[in-house]
């Protein structure tokens, strides 16, 4: 049984085509949905820890941060009516 955030036909393509066993498959798409389903904030939060950790002062962890934002995708905020329509019409 699918989880909500695992579309069944999505496992039935990843089984078929690469030939995963189920439960590997799930797994690897549940792992790859909550990496894009991270928030910019909670990102920078995870990594600024990480670094410190590392032993980097702010101001290289503040530069690291902000290379790394370029390449990634974050989860879009929700959006309302309203707000979809500014995007489309201005």
């Amino acid at each position: 049984m699918p989880s909500a955030s695992v579309p069944a036909d999505l496992l039935d393509h990843l089984v078929g085509t690469r030939g995963l066993p189920r439960s590997e498959a799930r797994r690897i798409v549940e792992e790859v949905v909550s990496f894009y389903g991270e928030t910019a904030e909670a990102f920078v939060t995870r990594r600024h820890r990480e670094l410190q950790a590392e032993g980097l002062r702010n101001r290289a962890i503040y530069a690291r941060i902000a290379a790394e934002l370029e390449g990634r995708r974050f989860r879009a905020p929700g959006l309302s009516e309203r707000q979809i329509r500014r995007i489309v019409y201005g």
